[in-house]
């Protein structure tokens, strides 16, 4: 058995896994532009026992969230790193994560009058300032100044974009809020919980196996009513999603941590395709076990949609490890490769996108944003984004956090 303390070991799928993903996310969020989208690629509404496409999107991403932490951890403790250094890296990711996320989530509730610039230009410069700061700068030793003084800027454009920001009703806008956080700031307090879950619980799957099953069944206890007696500090402090979206990331944790437990061994690799496989169906039973108590539901979070999109996500994997792992076919990911490798400059290129071509009043004729001409459209734009991607990578533009 390999020692599972290595970092040795590397997943081909989980980057070709987390490209596919991407593109997948950009293409739903593109369905915002497009007319006649197929009921069951949209998002589902909160009152409704159903799921679309667009609702398994973000707990696959969750997931791999999850498939790439004992990688990462492992990978710095192999270079010497304490865990109060690793504590340390944790809570920069999460703090970055979340400041993001807070700002992109107040976008949608900025008010274009109440503003001294437009809504559109506010959300082009917070994307700058996201760049400046987080952006992978040469290591340069002559240029160390001229680069903590572009992450500086960065932090005092923030500073000012948050001071002109206003949001709400038009007649009496509001400041920022966190509201629900934002998709970065779902992925920051997620992140957080299980990498600390991980550090100290390392290799040891009954631990990890133990943690997954916190967060399931922490969000099974608030839909039964069992957290009732919690509700006055509901509001102050609470796990993320009632336990749902650590649930997914975890998820992810118990699969590596699996794998890292074997040898590259074909046998053993075709045993572990097979323990997926498994994991997948007894998530899927689960979600629709629970399904008749509180129906499937993204927005309210319900067990049913936590159980439903982990045996997905399991399985995905299970098809990803077999493919690119197992049998070596990963060129046809190729041309998706930046989504994999940088996800988050690829998730808020269209941001910039999406604003310039507003105040350039560009708009597409509706026959082009209709039916399967249209969503063959938003699958180019995931494409040309992802490319987009690649390209500005080469340049020396890339963000990592």
């Amino acid at each position: 058995m390999q020692n599972p303390k290595s970092s040795s070991l590397r997943l081909d799928s989980i980057d070709v896994f987390r490209a596919v993903t991407m593109f997948l996310m950009i293409f739903v969020n593109d369905f915002w532009t497009l007319q006649g989208v197929p009921k069951w690629m949209e998002h589902s509404k909160g009152a409704d026992d159903a799921m679309g496409l667009s609702d398994v999107v973000f707990p696959g991403f969750l997931f791999i969230v999850g498939l790439s932490l004992p990688f990462a951890i492992a990978n710095r403790k192999s270079k010497g790193d304490s865990n109060a250094t690793i504590l340390r890296h944790i809570a920069e990711r999460t703090f970055a994560l979340l400041l993001m996320g807070i700002y992109l989530v107040n976008l949608e509730n900025a008010v274009d009058s109440g503003m001294v610039i437009s809504k559109y230009v506010w959300e082009i410069l917070v994307v700058i300032a996201f760049f400046l700061i987080w952006n992978v700068y040469p290591e340069n030793p002559e240029k160390k100044s001229l680069y903590t003084g572009l992450k500086i800027g960065g932090y005092i454009l923030l500073t000012v974009m948050a001071a002109v920001y206003k949001g709400g009703n038009p007649e009496n806008p509001s400041w920022m809020e966190t509201h629900w956080y934002g998709i970065l700031g779902l992925i920051g307090w997620s992140y957080l919980l299980c990498a600390v879950c991980y550090l100290f619980a390392g290799d040891r799957l009954p631990l990890i196996i133990a943690a997954w099953l916190f967060f399931v069944l922490f969000n099974l206890a608030d839909f039964a009513g069992i957290l009732d007696f919690l509700d006055p500090v509901k509001q102050y402090v609470w796990i993320v999603g009632s336990g749902s979206m650590p649930a997914f990331t975890m998820a992810g944790v118990v699969a590596s941590v699996m794998y890292r437990l074997y040898t590259k061994a074909s046998a053993v690799r075709n045993s572990y395709l097979f323990i997926l496989l498994a994991l997948g169906v007894v998530a899927l039973l689960y979600g629709f076990g629970t399904r008749p108590f509180w129906g499937i539901s993204k927005i309210r979070a319900t067990p049913a949609w936590v159980g439903i999109c982990s045996g997905i996500s399991f399985i995905a994997f299970a098809f990803m490890f077999w493919l690119v792992d197992i049998k070596g076919k990963k060129s046809w990911a190729a041309v998706i490769r930046p989504a994999g490798t940088a996800t988050l400059t690829c998730y808020l290129v269209p941001y910039i996108w999406y604003a310039f071509i507003t105040l350039v009043h560009i708009e597409l004729p509706m026959d082009l944003r209709t039916g399967m001409i249209g969503l063959l459209k938003s699958a180019l734009f995931s494409l040309l984004v992802i490319v987009v991607t690649g390209l500005i990578n080469r340049i020396g533009i890339k963000l990592k956090i």
